[in-house]
């Protein structure tokens, strides 16, 4: 009996013990990462995004910020732990140590005599002649007789007195953790133990696999559906244009589970009307276009008509179930279009390249969407970046470009004096307004790139060699942040800035090599830059002092807002490649950036010699071109129009590289291939 009781008593301490294990570390790194959160506002403070309220710290928003599966699971194990605790305390009270000297009232080494008066008095208390109560019966036979039994006896006596226990020495003793009426192996409940055995031990590990399999063979780690990816990847197309990237776009999975109401239909027609002008549709047929598009999926047509509804800032006039919808839609927005450009970029040529087209197509999308610009305006020159800004439309940047303000940039360029003259003689901004403008204007952020390209421990290169790629981005804002949130009030989420660095060949239509940068999380950009670095010099088999100098020197460069690129590629065969490298940002419009690379590549020698340089002329040989890829001048012309007006001039751009590689930017109204001063 006393066995199974303490094995009883053993069960909820073990219960207690794993918990706290794992909870008591990781609520204390919880708690220091939440100390340690830097407090320093990253959004913009415009009043647009002010009401937007997707930034606002409501006494709602808190609770709900509070109140995530993680957070509400992390309070619910302490409060058992503190259960838990109260009940052990407690059930410890009940369960008594025998000690017989206690229970008589006596103190330890009392003299027969005491131990006799000591018995009959509470004989005269307890004694069932004397007391009918069956509490009191129990008691004097349990307690009472057994301690006067263990102390009156001789031997039992000299055993409590030298062990501690009336029996003499005890044994070592082992329990096992679990309820008693899982241990009463004599009874029906025999059977309970082995169902609660199986159950821990097999079945829940099963059902968690079968949870987690089944999961995880629908959706990839970016939590985007397979179906999705397999779509993408057969409809992504090289010369796809960026006009029709919305229609790939719109065949995700995720889309296509949106609910279709039949009260969705006529507020849908009435959307179909207002943003027809920037679905592309042929106007010499539109009967049987709209018949066309209609004809689709329902879930499709309601998708990209919501997306239209976005771009075009009509969202406002949407029903309520529609507006839920269109933010459903803008939520998964972000990762399907990363998807996306992974699928552009994902190797399909020979050579083992991506395609920079469609890539450039999808990120315009992306830019779009986070600034809900229509597609329309892409296409008029210099029109979309100002649409950007708080407070304007199309009126009033026709009002500005007729000022002998043309470019976004030359707006830039202005100052503090000039714009605020600008824009309220022009504009009739308020002082507000004007200062809302300039407070987007100090958040867009100024890129430049240093890439350098060449073979390791090679003085050029030769076709058939690896060669490593190494961009150094810099980001630098007015205000003096590095990584923020753009200014984005139509997008009903925070958004995080994410930039795309492209090796491109324009004249092929080829990516030799991508990567995606963020600045939000600076600790990962130094442990990210420190181990390509490390591994670089490692390779070059430079000494210990120089690696540690190398590091350093990358460190404090993150530390100052850059950001490392740093990848391989096959080298082509023997000739001049004329390379440019795209710096593209997903959340702005105007800030995307470019830079010419010119690269020679020698043939192979037999006896292995190498020698040769980098040269800054010469012209593409057509060895360098995949023959599979047949990509025309018009297309050629639309890559390079797309970000002619968002870079400027800069002729005196820093020549530093390796040996068998020079990089130089160049603004987005030059062409890759033009040659440096």
């Amino acid at each position: 009996m006393a066995d199974s009781e303490e094995n009883n008593s053993l069960f909820p301490i073990f219960i207690l013990s794993m918990i706290a294990l794992p909870l008591v570390p990781y609520t204390i790194l919880k708690l220091f990462r939440a100390a340690s959160k830097k407090t320093k506002c990253i959004n913009c403070q415009c009043s647009d995004c002010s009401r937007s309220g997707k930034y606002r710290k409501s006494v709602l928003k808190r609770i709900t910020s509070v109140s995530t599966c993680g957070n509400f699971t992390l309070v619910l194990l302490w409060v058992i732990m503190a259960i838990l605790v109260y009940y052990i305390k407690h059930m410890n009270s009940e369960i008594q140590v025998f000690e017989p000297f206690s229970i008589l009232g006596l103190e330890s080494g009392a003299s027969d005599s005491e131990i006799k008066k000591a018995y009959r008095r509470l004989s005269i208390l307890y004694h069932p002649d004397k007391n009918p109560d069956p509490a009191a019966h129990k008691y004097f036979v349990e307690s009472i007789s057994k301690a006067y039994q263990a102390l009156t006896d001789p031997i039992s006596r000299e055993n409590y007195e030298k062990y501690g226990h009336p029996d003499g020495r005890q044994g070592f003793q082992m329990g096992i953790a679990l309820p008693q009426f899982l241990l009463n192996i004599d009874g029906a409940s025999g059977g309970i133990l082995l169902i609660w055995i199986v159950g821990v031990c097999i079945l829940l590990p099963l059902v968690v696999a079968v949870v987690y399999l089944s999961r995880s063979s629908k959706y990839t780690g970016n939590y985007v559906k397979n179906d999705t990816l397999g779509a993408y990847f057969h409809l992504m197309k090289p010369s796809l244009a960026p006009s029709k990237v919305m229609e790939v776009f719109i065949k995700a999975a995720e889309f296509v589970e949106i609910p279709v109401r039949r009260s969705d239909d006529e507020p849908l027609q009435k959307l179909f009307m207002a943003v027809r002008s920037e679905l592309s549709l042929d106007l010499k047929n539109i009967k049987k276009e709209q018949a066309k598009f209609w004809k689709q999926h329902p879930a499709l047509v309601k998708t990209e008509l919501l997306i239209q509804a976005h771009l075009t800032r009509e969202t406002a006039n949407l029903s309520p179930n529609l507006e839920r919808d269109c933010k459903r839609v803008l939520e998964l927005a972000p990762r399907l279009l990363e998807e996306l450009i992974k699928m552009a970029l994902i190797p399909r040529t020979n050579k083992g390249h991506g395609w920079l087209r469609p890539a450039i197509g999808v990120i315009e999308l992306s830019q779009s969407i986070v600034q809900a610009v229509p597609l329309s305006a892409r296409k008029a020159e210099g029109i979309a970046p100002f649409l950007q800004l708080p407070h304007f439309n199309d009126d009033i940047v026709k009002k500005i470009t007729r000022k002998k303000v043309r470019t976004f940039q030359e707006l830039q360029e202005m100052t503090i004096e000039e714009r605020a003259e600008l824009f309220s003689q022009v504009a009739n901004f308020s002082a507000a307004e004007v200062q809302d403008v300039e407070n987007v204007l100090k958040l867009i952020p100024s890129m430049t790139v240093e890439v350098t390209c060449g073979t390791e421990g090679e003085e050029a290169i030769q076709e058939g060699d690896i060669v490593t790629v190494q961009a150094w981005v810099t980001l630098k804002r007015a205000n003096g942040l590095i990584g923020a949130l753009p200014h984005a009030p139509n997008y009903p989420f925070p958004k995080e800035e994410n930039f795309w660095c492209l090796l491109a060949d324009t004249n092929s239509n080829s990516v030799w090599f991508s990567q995606k940068i963020s600045f939000m999380d600076e600790a990962a950009a130094v442990s990210a830059a420190s181990t390509a670095i490390e591994e670089r010099m490692e390779v070059l088999g430079a000494r210990s002092k120089e690696t540690s100098a190398a590091i350093r020197e990358a460190v404090e460069k993150v530390k100052n807002g850059c950001r490392l690129a740093m990848g391989k590629f096959l080298a082509p065969a023997e000739g001049n490649y004329n390379l440019t490298c795209y710096l593209l940002c997903d959340s702005w419009i105007g800030c995307d950036r470019k830079s010419s690379l010119k690269l020679k590549v020698l043939k192979r020698t037999r006896a292995g010699i190498r020698g040769g340089q980098i040269t800054d002329g010469g012209s593409l040989p057509e060895d360098g071109i995949d023959e599979e890829e047949e990509v025309e001048e018009e297309e050629e012309e639309d890559i390079e129009s797309e970000y002619s007006e968002d870079e400027e001039d800069n002729q005196d751009r820093n020549k530093k590289g390796l040996a068998n590689g020079k990089v130089r930017e160049t603004s987005g109204s030059e062409s890759s291939g033009s040659d440096e001063e």
